[in-house]
């Protein structure tokens, strides 16, 4: 082994992470599971708080509190979807044959734009509905329309960002 040079021992190994940097990394992955887990919504616990409080809390609230919550103008109804503005594809991954044209079928008679159906080689666990982050309205409305009861996040590389995406699992 004339012709081949050993590294020496501090050019060999592996470049770990600082401590610091390792429970950085920690510390985001744990917060993007939490925010899965609770959807991200920080408005779900308020309501509840403000839901179990007593009447006496209410009753000794300071009456310039009370004059803040009566100016606050009323929450404005988001509008409707248009349904008709909205693509939407939907795909099978049952053995189902067929139920991709089916539930297409179902979304364009109340008023969705089906753009594609097609077969979903995948391992979703059950019927879902993907929408674009900006979407998630009008997936919740297409997943209600449907009778699907899970929505989730589209999955960038497997999904179009810019459409609802329908991945069947099963029969509605």
């Amino acid at each position: 082994m004339t012709g081949c040079v050993r590294p020496s021992k501090g050019e060999r190994g592996v470049a770990l992470p600082t401590p610091v940097i390792a429970l950085s990394v920690v510390a985001v992955v744990a917060a993007v599971i939490i925010f899965w887990i609770t959807g991200g919504d920080g408005d779900e616990g308020k309501e509840i708080a403000q839901a179990g409080g007593s009447p006496s809390a209410s009753a000794s609230a300071s009456p310039k509190a009370a004059k803040a919550e009566e100016k606050k103008p009323p929450k404005a109804e988001p509008s409707p979807v248009d349904r008709a503005k909205v693509s939407v594809e939907v795909y099978n991954q049952s053995n189902i044959a067929g139920l991709a044209g089916d539930v297409a079928a179902k979304a364009n008679t109340v008023g969705w734009n089906v753009v594609g159906e097609d077969n979903w080689v995948g391992s979703i666990p059950e019927n879902t509905v993907y929408y674009p982050s900006e979407m998630k309205r009008e997936g919740q409305q297409l997943a209600d329309d449907l009778g699907i009861k899970r929505t989730h996040v589209s999955v960038e590389g497997s999904m179009k960002g810019d459409r609802l995406t329908v991945v069947l699992t099963g029969a509605l």
